[in-house]
């Protein structure tokens, strides 16, 4: 048997997917959010572990700190260093991230099958 819900609980479902994906949605967001996690707090750092171009990376890293994801702290030297730290919000990001992980490594193999 079906589970079939309201129009209305399927637009807020739809609404709340719309929205997730614009905060972190895209092919490096995720990446970096992990990367930065992982302990990479230094621009060449992200960019190297991730392979993005820096002025990708920079864009990237400008809309995660405007959704409140990534905080960065500037040390005005000399040198001048710039680094990046997640958030406390970004903690809520954990199940997420570790959901698509898994379904990533349990799945890779027919993912990989239906791309070619």
């Amino acid at each position: 048997m079906e589970n079939k819900i309201s129009k209305e609980a399927c637009q807020r479902k739809l609404n709340g997917i719309d929205d997730a994906l614009y905060a972190i949605g895209g092919k490096w967001k995720l990446k970096i959010i992990l990367a930065v996690k992982e302990g990479n707090s230094r621009f060449n750092e992200i960019q190297r572990t991730i392979g993005i171009s820096a002025r990708m990376l920079s864009l990237e890293l400008k809309e995660l700190e405007l959704n409140g994801f990534i905080n960065r702290n500037v040390d005005t030297g000399p040198p001048v260093q710039v680094e990046y730290f997640t958030s406390p919000y970004c903690d809520t990001l954990e199940g997420v991230l570790v959901a698509l992980s898994d379904w990533g490594e349990m799945h890779r193999e027919k993912i990989r099958l239906d791309r070619s």
